[in-house]
């Protein structure tokens, strides 16, 4: 039996969204996570609150493939963050279908940044959207524990912490924590591997977690160990961004991450 995947648009951010939810269609993924902020200024995000034929077209190719939107990305919690001016943003999630939103922390002020968190679960509320918090170690929410922090300290019941297979390797996160957790405050994963060599400096970081990740068995991450330690019936969203892909198409590229997850998953 296969296990129900999404694929993560940074996987293939080349892609927009209608095109993406093809490819992942055609490969065998149940689902997909959709990048509608950018992250960088190099890096593309398609706004499709600002664009109403993409949206259009991005909801007919959801109709045609039977997908679902897992997720919704990337908000950067930031001192002056400002949750109504993603009102657009969470109107389009709800038409999407999305279940989540993809929350990243950058604010020096941690009281603050779990006061905005919280504000921000609470208007994404009214949209049937559930923010959850992914840690990245080169941020000052380092690590799984100290989302897990900020998740509690917001006060709020919508809230998750997303755990990504590389970040909680490259942060020395400790599966004790992860085995302690309310499994409702885990509601999907982000699945991949990587080489294992710290220490690590934050440009080797980055690098990786943009462009050079590796399929779930190819490197050297623990991550049966982390997998054990998660409900058993976790959503997996697989996030693979390849930095060699020997002149392979997006659709070959995204068949082999389906069938090598699948298959790493079965054994």
């Amino acid at each position: 039996m296969t296990r129900a995947l999404s694929l993560a648009h940074l996987t293939l951010l080349e892609l927009p969204p209608p095109q993406f939810i093809t490819v992942a269609a055609q490969a065998g993924f149940d689902a997909v996570g959709l990048r509608l902020i950018a992250v960088t200024e190099t890096t593309a995000g398609y706004a499709l609150m600002d664009d109403p034929q993409m949206l259009r077209d991005t909801l007919r190719a959801l109709k045609q493939t039977g997908l679902r939107v897992n997720d919704i990305e990337f908000v950067r919690l930031t001192p002056a963050f400002d949750p109504q001016k993603l009102i657009g943003f969470l109107q389009t999630g709800a038409e999407l279908g999305a279940k989540y939103i993809v929350t990243a922390p950058y604010d020096p002020d941690l009281a603050r940044l779990a006061d905005n968190l919280a504000g921000f679960a609470d208007l994404a509320a009214g949209f049937g959207l559930k923010p959850v918090l992914e840690f990245f170690p080169w941020t000052n929410v380092p690590d799984f524990q100290t989302a897990l922090q900020i998740v509690q300290a917001s006060g709020a019941s919508n809230i998750g912490v997303l755990v990504d297979t590389l970040h909680f390797d490259r942060s020395g996160s400790l599966l004790s924590d992860l085995a302690a957790t309310d499994p409702a405050l885990l509601p999907f994963i982000h699945l991949c591997d990587a080489p294992v060599h710290p220490p690590y400096t934050q440009e080797a970081l980055l690098h990786t977690a943009r462009g050079a990740r590796l399929i779930a068995g190819q490197g050297a991450i623990a991550l049966r160990d982390i997998l054990a330690q998660l409900p058993q019936d976790i959503a997996i969203a697989v996030e693979v961004p390849l930095e060699h892909r020997a002149g392979l198409s997006a659709q070959a590229v995204a068949q082999a991450i389906f069938d090598h997850t699948q298959a790493y998953l079965r054994t």
